[in-house]
């Protein structure tokens, strides 16, 4: 099983947020976690009330990848409760929103 080695936390979030910038979309962290591992969701805002919750996850061969939370697009309340408790277990959790009108997530990784 090989496993990808993980970027720390505040690094890849920072870069997350350019990447987003860079390509016309915005970023912004709600929760900053702990800089050296905490773990991150993202929040895929389509501005039209839809969002997309996606957390890290590994996957059985060891490739990090991301989860649809909640399933599709859910509206934003239902997000922001659904993050709101992921805080209470983790409070070393990272949230980052991206506004997007197309919906795109920025994570060159699997979306599951």
């Amino acid at each position: 099983m090989e496993t990808t080695p993980r970027l720390k936390a505040g690094i890849f979030v920072r870069a997350l947020i350019r990447r987003a910038e860079v390509a016309g979309a915005s970023a912004f962290i709600l929760r900053k976690g702990a800089e050296e591992a905490g773990a991150v969701i993202l929040k895929v805002a389509r501005l039209d009330g839809s969002v997309l919750v996606l957390n890290q996850v590994r996957l059985g061969d060891g490739r990090l990848a991301w989860a649809k939370a909640l399933g599709d697009w859910v509206s934003e309340d239902r997000a922001a409760a659904w993050c709101d408790r992921q805080t209470t277990f983790d409070p070393d959790l990272w949230i980052v929103e991206i506004e997007d009108r197309a919906g795109r997530a920025f994570v060159d990784e699997e979306i599951v």
